[in-house]
């Protein structure tokens, strides 16, 4: 499949945690499947949900760095 954002370049499909994600080597467009994007948010919202009791205002110390996402997996 061309991609539609650039025309000139096929998409190129891979596979990351049983995601299915179309992206363009050319102008790095992404491109998700019919409920692809239902599946990246259900799981943000499993990850970032907060613990019981836990606000999620609790301040994060400057020292400490932030937990990476396995949403960044996607786009390595």
């Amino acid at each position: 499949m061309k991609c539609p954002s650039c025309s000139t370049s096929s998409l190129v499909i891979t596979e990351r945690s049983d995601i299915e994600i179309d992206y363009c080597p050319q102008c790095r467009g992404v491109w998700l499947d019919r409920g692809e994007l239902d599946k990246l948010i259900e799981r943000s919202q499993l990850e970032y949900a907060p613990a019981q009791g836990n606000t999620g205002f609790e301040r994060i110390a400057p020292h400490r760095r932030r937990k990476s996402s396995w949403l960044s997996e996607l786009f390595d």
